[in-house]
């Protein structure tokens, strides 16, 4: 074994024909030289980081374009299946509507008794919870949009026209009439509005004591 040599320092790796001086020049930086990573940034890494810039906005907006077409399909989904159960409804009500007349008749007429009458009242208690609801009164005014006019006549003692008689309600579903009211209606008595008119001209002069005099 060898000993080693008191203070010996081992000295860098020098290649051959290079000089100990050589060696120490190359591991000390020289003045002046930019540090690694120092000075200005790639042009090409610039435009690079540019191009992915703009392409990520681009992809983002479709992205937000594409959510926001989605959430207006799903709504418009919704919607249609909303009215396609509505029509489907009503369309299976109108048909029952000849029968639950018939119910209305028999209970006017004191024939709705026995099992008929629990059968009855349970094919009306479902018409209502799908929406059926009955609709037409006497006394109120006619309106051509929910009444149909089978009768007319004319009253002296009304003032505008006016269903006098439901000769068959009704039936709405919502906002949505699937049948209108068939009605009766009357009308003012042509002149008998003026007689009214001139009837309280009298009483007014009457109570105030007639005409001033001359």
């Amino acid at each position: 074994m060898t000993e080693e040599t008191p203070g010996f320092e081992e000295k860098p790796d020098v290649p051959s024909g290079a000089t100990p001086d050589d060696a120490e020049s190359k591991a000390v930086p020289q003045e002046g030289a930019a540090p690694a990573g120092d000075g200005a940034a790639d042009p090409g890494l610039v435009a690079q980081l540019d191009q992915v810039r703009t392409a990520l906005g681009e992809r983002t907006a479709d992205l937000q374009r594409l959510q926001a077409e989605y959430q207006n399909y799903r709504r418009r989904v919704e919607r249609d299946r909303i009215t396609v159960k509505e029509i489907a409804i009503a369309n299976l009500l109108t048909e029952l509507l000849p029968v639950i007349d018939d119910i209305g008749r028999a209970r006017e007429h004191g024939e709705l008794v026995g099992g008929f009458k629990s059968v009855a009242e349970s094919l009306e208690t479902v018409a209502a919870k799908m929406g059926l609801q009955a609709f037409g009164k006497e006394g109120e005014p006619f309106d051509p949009t929910i009444h149909e006019a089978l009768m007319h006549s004319y009253a002296p003692d009304v003032t505008e026209t006016t269903c006098v008689a439901i000769l068959q309600p009704g039936y709405r579903i919502g906002e949505r009439t699937i049948r209108p009211a068939r009605v009766a209606v009357a009308e003012p008595q042509p002149g008998a509005q003026a007689v009214k008119e001139e009837s309280a001209e009298a009483a007014d002069d009457k109570e105030s004591g007639g005409p001033d005099e001359g």
